[in-house]
Parts: structure tokens; sequence; C-alpha cells
């Protein structure tokens, strides 16, 4: 039995697991991924990090 009480999950599991810079990702990703609003201020903040860091910036947010 489930956590949620049934005999069978509620959604499969992924084959695979990835982290944040495995993937594509663009500015709005970032800004959502670390816990802001998307405006054109924090979307300006993202690219210029996606730029300086490269895949590094959104592994700080994600696992």
């Amino acid at each position: 039995m489930t956590s949620n009480g049934s005999q069978k999950s509620a959604a499969p599991r992924p084959v695979e697991l990835y982290t944040g810079g495995e993937r594509p990702f663009d500015a709005e990703d970032l800004v959502k991924a670390s816990g802001r609003e998307p405006t054109p201020e924090s979307l300006e903040w993202a690219q210029r990090l996606i730029d300086e860091k490269g895949p590094a910036a959104i592994e700080r947010y994600l696992p």
C-alpha cells in the first residue's frame, strides 16, 4: 500500500533522474526555480546569471 492509501502509486516514477543543468533551461525557468516572480527585472537578472555561469546558474537552485 502506498502513502496515499492506494494499492498503486499515483504516477509512474521516472526511469532516470535529472539535475537542473542537464537539460535546456531559459531565464524564466531560472527565475521560477529561485522562487521569484517572472518580472522584466528578474528575467534580466536571470539572463545575466546564465550568461555568466552557464548551467551552474540553475544548479544552485535545483539538485
